[in-house]
């Protein structure tokens, strides 16, 4: 008998899709020229919205949800990888038309794959995940920027959640004075554990945006896009910039060409699907350096596959903080 390992299903129905789980062999993986035995993924809001099917992320059906996993290769016909090898994936379309983490085993290209930093369990690679490697982005495109940890305060939107959370441990570990937007007051102590200095009330950006508002950051991550971006651009020092990598509260951008064009500012936009893998690989590089493990840990939840389903709804409505593991090995 074939060896089976569990997987999570969603399936297209009349009204829309449904979730079950399986029992598979790797005949029922798709095309790929690495297979890898799954130990861990996670719960992106992404994930929340391809689970629960609030967003089209799946455009195939029926298919294994779940944007990332880290695991260890079993089988290979790429050149660069060989059978123990231990990685790790983020995107290529991974849990949207190509079978992703969800599961006990994957087969990709090996193309997609990065090496797992030495010193950093395949566990603690997918407590940081594709939140976390987008965090980073964010931080790299700043400092590509030249926002240094002098210029003043930086602002960080969505804060409690996976790519906020990261981002304040990694900024602050770094020396700059980080500042957490969240509507959720009672999460100040958990922000201010990661190296926030101080929280304000995400109300605070959900006003009318006014063209040119009081300078009041260095620079901003923001998660959350829609008013909150615009109202945040509004607010950028002369000279300053913000990574956006999320649309939490919307894709719309009602802003002013003003900040951009009497200020200077930039708006730089952070993709964790497709971008280029050195890019990826300096990612990684500077995550095993770069962000405190006992942070890491402190903003960490595991949960089983049987829980993705709850989770995934629960991070949609804002009741996750940090970051989601979930064990498959």
């Amino acid at each position: 008998m074939a060896d089976t390992f569990r997987a999570l299903l969603v399936e297209k129905t009349d009204t829309g899709q449904a979730v079950r789980f399986a029992d598979w062999t790797d005949a029922d993986l798709m095309a790929g020229d690495v297979t890898v035995a799954v130990s861990h993924s996670t719960v992106n809001y992404k994930d929340g919205l391809a689970v629960t099917g609030k967003a089209p992320i799946i455009r195939t059906f029926p298919l294994v949800p779940g944007i990332d996993f880290a695991g260890t290769v079993t089988a290979s016909d790429h050149s660069n990888w060989k059978p123990g090898d231990q990685v790790i994936l983020n995107g290529w379309g991974v849990g949207e038309t190509h079978h992703g983490g969800f599961a006990g085993r994957a087969r990709v290209k090996g193309d997609w794959l990065v090496r797992l930093p030495q010193g950093m369990s395949q566990a603690q690679a997918m407590a940081i995940g594709t939140a976390g490697y987008t965090a980073m982005l964010c931080v790299l495109a700043l400092e590509d920027q030249g926002v240094k940890p002098g210029d003043g305060e930086v602002l960080v939107t969505g804060a409690a959640g996976g790519v906020g959370s990261i981002a304040i441990a990694v900024l602050s570990k770094l020396g700059y004075t980080v500042v957490a937007s969240t509507g959720r007051p009672e999460e100040e102590a958990y922000l201010k554990g990661l190296g926030a200095t101080r929280i304000v009330d995400r109300n605070e950006f959900s006003g009318p945006v006014k063209a040119l508002a009081k300078m009041r950051w260095a620079g901003a991550v923001d998660a959350v896009g829609s008013t909150t971006l615009a109202n945040v651009l509004s607010q950028i020092n002369y000279g300053g910039a913000v990574a956006a990598c999320g649309l939490a509260q919307g894709a719309d951008l009602p802003a002013s060409v003003m900040p951009f064009i009497l200020r200077s500012v930039k708006l730089i936009g952070c993709d964790s699907v497709t971008c280029p893998m050195p890019r990826r690989v300096q990612a990684w590089a500077r995550l095993a350096t770069d962000l405190d493990r006992n942070k890491l840990a402190a903003m960490t939840h595991h949960i089983r596959l049987a829980d993705v389903p709850k989770a995934a709804e629960e991070i949609l409505a804002g009741k996750v903080r940090g970051r989601l593991v979930v064990d498959l090995a």
